[in-house]
C-alpha cells in the first residue's frame, strides 16, 4: 500500500518556518563565540569551571549562553520534524506553533543570561514554558497527521 502526500498550497508558510529556525540556529552559534570569546574560553573548553563563573561574570555569560544553545540543539531535531510533518495536514497551525516556538527559544536564551534576574537562570522560565507548550502541541498535531493517514 503506498500513500500519495499532495501537499497543501499553505505548505509554503512551514517551509518559510523552518527557514527561520536556521536564522536562531546560526544566531545561537554567533551568540555563544561572542560570550567566549569575552570570556576568553579556549577552544575546545565547553564551559567555565563552577569556580571561574562564580567570579567572572563574562565566564558566567558563557556558560549561560552555551546552555541556552546546548538546549536548543537538543530540541531542534524533533520540533523541525514536528513542524514539517504537522504542516501536512495543518499547514497554518504548524506554521504559528512553530513561529511562537521560534520566538521563545530566542527569549529562552536572552532570559537565562539577564543578569538583573539573579544567577539562577530564571529568566528562561517564560521561553521555556512557551516553547515547551508549542512544542508538546506539534508533537501532537503529529502523531494525529500519522494517525489520520493510517485511513
Amino acid at each position: 500500500m503506498s500513500t500519495t502526500i499532495t501537499l497543501p498550497p499553505d505548505y509554503g508558510y512551514v517551509i518559510l518556518t523552518t527557514f527561520s529556525t536556521f536564522i536562531i540556529s546560526m544566531w545561537h552559534g554567533q551568540r555563544t563565540s561572542s560570550f567566549r570569546k569575552a570570556a576568553k574560553i579556549p577552544y575546545p573548553t565547553p564551559y567555565a569551571s563552577v569556580e571561574v563563573a562564580a567570579k567572572d561574570d563574562a565566564a558566567y555569560a558563557f556558560n549561560c549562553a552555551q546552555r541556552a544553545h546546548a538546549n536548543f540543539d537538543e530540541n531542534y531535531a524533533p520540533v523541525l520534524a514536528a513542524i514539517l510533518i504537522s504542516g501536512i495536514r495543518y499547514p497554518f497551525a504548524s506554521s504559528v506553533l512553530g513561529a511562537f516556538w521560534a520566538v521563545n527559544r530566542v527569549v529562552y536564551a536572552v532570559g537565562y543570561r539577564r543578569k538583573n534576574w539573579g544567577r539562577n537562570g530564571n529568566g528562561r522560565l517564560y521561553g521555556y514554558v512557551a516553547h515547551t507548550l508549542a512544542q508538546l502541541a506539534l508533537y501532537g498535531m503529529t502523531a494525529w497527521t500519522g494517525w489520520s493517514m493510517l485511513g
